[in-house]
């Protein structure tokens, strides 16, 4: 009778984990977004990317790790501060870490410990024309 009770109790536990990350998988998508892979303190050795969904909101961009039960978002960068360091190809197993056709550009900031991001072609279209749409008088990212 113990054991099935603590069967019961597992299972019931692993329902409710199941469907509190459905309902956040639901309401992150909603919102809209492009798939992003992100790499913080990417001068560690052991830093390693993790898969997520980022979305622009005004002046920042949020981004939520795919495999969290948070609520809100895992990350938020601000726009005023962040610049773009550097931009290459992945290299070696990170082109399996990262989305398709990638490239990682390495963000830096004066408020923000430095990342790396990863994204598609549209994806990053998509975010340099975000960085370059700030308000006049806003110092523009350093491209390379």
């Amino acid at each position: 009778m113990e054991i099935a009770v603590g069967v019961l109790g597992a299972l019931t536990i692993l329902a409710v984990l199941a469907a509190w990350y459905s309902l956040r998988w639901v309401r992150m998508r909603r919102g809209g977004g492009v798939s992003v892979a992100l790499r913080w303190r990417p001068d560690e050795a052991r830093s390693s990317w993790h898969l997520g969904l980022g979305r622009y909101e005004g002046e920042q961009f949020v981004w939520f790790r795919v495999w969290s039960l948070r609520t809100g978002p895992d990350r938020v960068f601000e726009r005023v501060s962040m610049e773009i360091a550097d931009r290459r190809d992945p290299s070696g197993t990170e082109a399996y870490a990262v989305p398709e056709g990638a490239i990682v550009l390495r963000c830096e900031s004066a408020t923000q410990e430095a990342i790396e991001i990863a994204m598609g072609p549209g994806a990053l279209t998509g975010f340099l024309s975000w960085l370059e749409s700030a308000p006049p008088g806003r110092r523009l990212p350093r491209a390379s």
